[in-house]
């Protein structure tokens, strides 16, 4: 009975390929629960709908002081499994962070208690040109 040499290469390579399919898996998934939980929108409905819905800010508070979207709130993704009862479940909420990170999983979580019109802005607030307030 032969046993076949496998060179190392050929091992770390392997762990390698593993490593990349697990990472694409987690992150398709992630996708998959983000579009399952919210819808993306772009600046332009944000800014439309953004008067008849609750507009949340989810990044930490220095962010929010150094500039936010104008008639945002700030409940940072950090505090929003205590915090979310304060968002009401019958109006739309709006989110948005830097990118989309955060407001994600914060579209997840909204969404395993019961919201269901969640949006998150396409561009996030590094790319917003609409009405901003900064806080002293």
């Amino acid at each position: 009975m032969a046993i076949a040499a496998i060179s190392t290469s050929t091992v770390y390579t392997v762990i390698l390929v593993i490593l990349i399919l697990g990472y694409l898996c987690w992150y398709l998934y992630g996708l998959h629960q983000r579009n399952q939980a919210a819808t993306i929108i772009d600046e332009k409905t944000f800014r439309e709908g953004m008067r008849k819905a609750q507009v949340i800010d989810v990044r930490e508070k220095k962010d929010f002081d150094a500039g936010h979207i104008l008639g945002a709130r700030n409940i940072p993704y950090s505090t929003m499994r205590v915090y979310y009862q304060g968002i009401r479940k019958d109006m739309p909420v709006y989110l948005y962070d830097q990118g989309k990170t955060m407001s994600s999983r914060a579209a997840i979580l909204l969404k395993k208690h019961g919201y269901q019109d969640i949006y998150i802005l396409k561009t996030g607030y590094a790319r917003w040109d609409g009405k901003t307030k900064k806080s002293v």
